[in-house]
């Protein structure tokens, strides 16, 4: 009998279209999204921007600006904290000429007091960057390797406290040393003695002269902020200072976690976060 031949099938080989179909759609929505999502960050960019630069408008700090990005914002914030603004002795002050005006009236007011110090060149006095800047060199109010105010030195130092008192403007104390190393049983670096005599004379302008402990910060930094070469005695004696720093702005009391009005953390706040929030209830 005839064996009946079998028919060999078409073999079909588009069959790897169909997986590329599916592979080429899941990528153009996958392109869709990333592109919809960077579309949205340019948005909320905009917007945190635009809130940044009003904050920072309000404050007198980009007076001329109509627009100012997010980087040059948040520049500026960060110079408050950590700028040598006793180094950039030669920038004029940024602040608005009422500000100006006031802080002249004090530098005009600390000048007759210290007129005596500012001769032997123990206290130098100077507007900078950030505003009027009290330099107190070592020889003339500290021990060497020591941060406890001589004696001597109360003097001119109730001159001082008593001027800054009854100023409305924040201060900043920056403790400032050589770059010789110093290590003794108190002091391992001079990041600490620079510390603690930064912390020192803002605790003595709160025990002494009842200045507001919020208007005060206190910072140390060690010989990297130097005015002067130390590679002489002179020079390495104006770099041992503590700078008392009158900041051209004024601190306004806020509830505790709040952010101060006009700042930048302000501006970014939700909306209901400042007006809708209620005052947190005094402990008994």
């Amino acid at each position: 009998m005839r064996r009946r031949e079998r028919r060999k099938g078409h073999v079909n080989h588009e069959r790897w279209l169909v997986s590329y179909a599916d592979f080429i759609t899941l990528m153009f929505a996958f392109f869709v999204v990333l592109y919809a999502s960077s579309q949205a960050d340019k948005r909320k960019q905009a917007e945190v921007s635009q809130s940044i630069n009003e904050a920072f408008r309000a404050l007198g700090l980009f007076k001329n600006a109509s627009v100012v990005s997010s980087k040059q914002a948040l520049s500026a914030a960060k110079d408050d904290a950590v700028s040598p603004v006793n180094v950039v002795l030669g920038e004029d002050l940024n602040a608005p000429e009422d500000v100006k005006r006031d802080l002249e009236r004090i530098q005009h007011q600390l000048e007759g007091r210290l007129s005596d110090q500012i001769a032997h060149h123990v206290v130098a006095l100077k507007l900078g960057r950030d505003g009027l800047v009290i330099s107190l060199r070592e020889a003339g109010f500290f021990q060497s390797g020591s941060a406890t105010p001589n004696p001597g030195s109360i003097g001119s130092l109730d001159q001082i406290g008593e001027t800054l008192s009854s100023v409305p403007y924040d201060i900043r104390i920056e403790g400032h040393t050589d770059n010789i190393p110093i290590h003794t049983g108190q002091f391992a670096s001079n990041w600490e003695l620079s510390t603690t005599r930064a912390t020192a004379m803002a605790e003595l302008f709160i025990d002494r002269y009842h200045m507001v402990p919020g208007r005060l910060s206190a910072s140390g930094y060690a010989e990297f902020h130097p005015v002067a070469s130390n590679d002489t005695e002179d020079g390495r004696s104006q770099n041992r200072r503590v700078d008392v720093i009158v900041l051209s702005r004024i601190s306004i009391p806020n509830a505790p976690g709040q952010a101060p009005p006009g700042s930048a953390a302000a501006a970014l706040a939700p909306p209901d976060s400042a007006a809708g929030a209620q005052p947190a209830a005094k402990p008994k």
